[in-house]
């Protein structure tokens, strides 16, 4: 599969089946958030990969709408360095490796969906994150439960227009 049909197929999926994912794929998940580019090539991610289901349903807790990190095979937590002057940029390299790992996923046939962490305290002692890092980001992965709804076509609502968000010169 190419970038731009990956792209293409990508799709947010809560539902998973209930089968492990293959060791190889993990790897190369984590591999292409590893090979993301960064500010500065500062690479200031860690990834916590979570599997174990009483762990996963913990976590799923820690954040609104996460449910799909219960019933996920993994779970990529993405860590970095607590608050200083470049968090923004941490924020904003952790979203490229996020979005590497998810076409990353999508090419395997793996889906995926982004959580948010609305509980950091809690997620750094359920995970024994250092006190001088910090996270917000999760991504559920597993093999999609529904095959069509990986590959479908987008519902009703989906991509705003191209000429509603290409601007040209000036907006």
């Amino acid at each position: 599969m190419n970038v731009w049909d990956t792209i293409q197929s990508k799709r947010a999926i809560r539902e998973f089946r209930d089968e492990p994912l293959q060791p190889a794929h993990i790897e190369r998940i984590l591999n292409a958030g590893r090979r993301a580019q960064s500010s500065k090539n500062s690479q200031p991610w860690h990834f916590i990969a979570v599997q174990d289901k009483r762990r996963l349903a913990q976590l799923a807790q820690l954040g609104a709408g996460m449910g799909h990190v219960a019933g996920a095979a993994l779970c990529v937590v993405i860590v970095v360095p607590t608050e200083n002057e470049r968090t923004l940029w941490h924020f904003f390299d952790s979203g490229q490796s996020a979005a590497y790992m998810q076409l990353a996923a999508t090419e395997l046939g793996i889906g995926s969906c982004l959580g948010t962490i609305y509980q950091p305290d809690e997620a750094r002692d359920l995970l024994g994150i250092p006190g001088d890092h910090q996270t917000r980001l999760v991504i559920s992965f597993g093999y999609p439960a529904d095959a069509k709804g990986a590959s479908g076509p987008l519902r009703a609502g989906g991509r705003r227009l191209y000429d509603d968000v290409a601007h040209w010169e000036t907006w």
